[in-house]
């Protein structure tokens, strides 16, 4: 499988972000029912890319051969178990017009938190974990 499929994943993923900044920006209140629609298609998405990565690129690195491999791609399932978590909490707990609009402060605050662990995540896997899978 090819590396950029993984990027496209992340380009669509990174849309969906910029997306959901707007409409928070234009009002979490009278955007309520699109950002909680926003989110359970991102996390679809989101469910079929960490899959695949299961799948595919964490495997491909275990049995490589190359011990350095091995242990990059622990290190980035490991942690991605715990972003995904964190992830899939925050959409769940959000994922509803109402919850958005009893505390759109909280939502705010929690949506910042994730969107930038999301963010650096992607941008590491495409610096380091990909190159690597792709050298393979």
């Amino acid at each position: 499988m090819k590396v950029q499929r993984f990027e496209h994943d992340h380009h669509e993923i990174l849309a969906g972000i910029a997306q959901l900044r707007q409409l928070i920006a234009s009002g979490i209140d009278c955007n309520a029912a699109a950002i909680a629609q926003l989110l359970r298609t991102m996390s679809a998405s989101i469910k079929l890319h960490l899959a695949v990565e299961d799948r595919v690129v964490y495997p491909a690195l275990a049995s490589c051969g190359r011990a350095d491999l091995a242990a990059l791609g622990r290190f980035y399932q490991q942690e991605m178990g715990d972003l995904a978590q964190q992830y899939m909490a925050f959409a769940s707990r959000w994922n509803l017009p109402n919850r958005l609009q009893a505390d759109p402060a909280g939502f705010r605050a929690e949506a910042n938190s994730v969107f930038k662990a999301l963010f650096l995540r992607t941008r590491r896997e495409e610096s380091e974990l990909y190159p690597a899978f792709a050298r393979l």
